[in-house]
This record gives structure tokens, sequence and C-alpha cells, in this order.
């Protein structure tokens, strides 16, 4: 179902006040229904599939690496790095690329930051296209850190065992430990090991049949270094969220049409999430993918996506 591959017909870094530089690139049509890819993560990156969602004839597609993530430099840095920055990056690249609004699409962390900007800056949005929700929440971080676990007890294993722990101690030791493990204090070594178990762990809840070749993309270099730093600092300062400030504040955007594709069996992002995010937005979509995880590289995932974007005709879904 995704569309055929496809390489960018410009690209570049957006440089920022702050010393961060944004690496972009724009495929499709240049006329077309302007549309912004979010990745998830936070630190995972662009990949060449995330252009494949979009009818290139019908859409002109920007995607971007987020601060640390991908190409943008500097790699892996915490620095300047929270979610506010991440929505000036949106808005920065927005202006840089003559687009007044567009639609806006993401999973994971990628819907977070989604809902995110969109109730930042809600006039600059023309609908939203979202997969395996994740709002931010401390219960949410919890499942992540502690829940997981009870459906894939071996990767648990390793994640505890990288963290010097024989159970599990509850959320806030293992990010105290993790916290402890990433800024060096047991020597570089350990702390690159430490990402790709991090990396690894989540890799592994992400599919609902096992996916060695995703397990192994996360534990590669390029992903899991700025992944596992990354997720573990936007859990720590609680994705820079009140608690429940995005559901709270979905009166500033569900004017705008939504559709929220979920697998029906994700571990790493439960449905429950997408549940409490399509009942407080009238008119909202939950599509539930019975045979998939929270990957969005799954077959009905992947169906349900394209899908959405194809109805989509720039002011509501049809």
């Amino acid at each position: 179902m995704l569309y055929p591959e496809i390489s960018p017909h410009q690209s570049g870094w957006l440089p920022r006040e702050d010393g961060h530089e944004i690496y972009w690139e724009e495929v499709g049509n240049p006329d077309g229904l302007p549309v912004i890819f979010l990745h998830g993560g936070p630190g995972a990156g662009i990949s060449p599939n995330s252009r494949r969602f979009f009818d290139p004839e019908k859409y002109r597609v920007i995607l971007f690496d987020q601060r640390g993530a991908g190409k943008s430099r500097p790699f892996g840095s915490l620095e300047n790095n929270t979610t506010e920055h991440l929505i000036g990056d949106i808005e920065a690249l927005r202006k840089e690329r003559g687009i007044d609004r567009w639609l806006v699409f993401g999973g994971s962390w990628g819907s977070t930051l989604a809902l995110a900007y969109g109730q930042a800056c809600p006039e600059r949005v023309t609908g939203f296209v979202l997969r395996g929700i994740f709002l931010g929440t401390t219960s949410e971080i919890k499942w992540f850190m502690e829940g997981m676990g009870r459906f894939f007890p071996e990767a648990e294993r390793r994640f505890l065992d990288a963290a010097g722990f024989k159970d599990n101690p509850g959320y806030q030791p293992l990010l105290d430990r993790y916290a402890d493990i990433f800024s060096g204090k047991d020597g570089e070594d350990a702390a690159v090991d430490a990402a790709r178990v991090w990396s690894a762990y989540e890799a592994t809840c992400c599919t609902l049949l096992p996916d060695d070749g995703l397990v192994e993309d996360f534990e590669g270099d390029q992903i899991a270094l700025a992944l596992a730093k990354l997720e573990h600092h936007y859990f720590v300062h609680r994705c820079f969220f009140e608690e429940d400030q995005l559901i709270k504040n979905v009166g500033r955007i569900s004017h705008a049409p939504l559709v929220i594709v979920q697998g029906r069996y994700d571990v790493v992002c439960p449905p429950v999430s997408a549940l409490a995010l399509h009942k407080a937005w009238d008119g909202s979509e939950l599509v539930i993918v019975d045979d998939a995880g929270h990957a969005a590289s799954e077959p009905g995932t992947i169906r349900e996506l394209v899908l959405a974007t194809n109805r989509f005709d720039g002011k509501k879904f049809v």
C-alpha cells in the first residue's frame, strides 16, 4: 500500500538561533497539498519509507529530523531540546518553505508533537492523521518503563540487566539509573550499550509479530544513541507538559478534522490513549487495526494511514 520509493527534490539544513541545524527534505508535487511528517521517538528520525504514505501527485510533503535526531546537528544533543523548541522548529520550517497551512501527520511521539504544535498554532493546521497515540502523561511513561515487560518479559530482562536491577524497581528508579548511565558515569561504552538495549526493548515491543529487522535497525548507532537519550530526556521532563495538557487543550484544535489509526495490540502506546483523544474530540474518527501493534510498518496500519491521506481534500476527510 505504500507509494513507490521517491527521492527528495529539495533538502537542506535550517539553522536555528541556538546552534541547532534542522535537516529537512521535500518530496512530491511542489503545488500539491502541504503536509508535514513528524517522526516518532523522539530521536528516531525520518527514513525513506516516511515519504511513501502520501500520493506524490497530490501532496507536497515536508519531512525533517527533529533536534538531535537523524541528520540534524548536533547529533544526540539534549541542549535546548524541549517540546517548545520543536514547535518553534516546525513553525520556522513552515515559514522557510513558504507554506501557509498544512496537514499534520505523526505517529507515536509524532502524534504527541502534532497535538502540541496544533494547540500552539491552530491557525496553521488543516487537519491531522495520527497513529499510535501518546499523550505524554505520567501513566503512559510509567507503562513504558514498567508495563511493557508483562507482554515481553525476555526483552524487559535485558532492559533491567543493563540498568543493574534484578526486578523492575518502578519507573522512577529506572529513569534515575538510566540517567546515570547515559551521563557517562559508568563509562562511554556502558552508555552506548545501554542505549542499544533501550532501543531494542522498544523495537521488540513495537510489532504484533516478531520483526528482527526492525530490532536490528533500532540497535544501530544512528537510531539507538539518539532514540534512547532523547526518549529518556523527554520522559524525565514529562515531555515538558502539565499533566493531561493535550487533552485539556483539545478545544483549540477540535475544529480541524482528525483521523486516528491505532493498532489493537499496541503494547508501546496502548489504545486507551487513542480512545481518550477520540472521546475528547467531537467529529474525530478512530480506526482500530485488528492485526497490528505499534509500528507504522505493519501492513494493516500502512493500509489505513494511506487510505486516510488519500481521503483528505484539503479541508476534510471525504
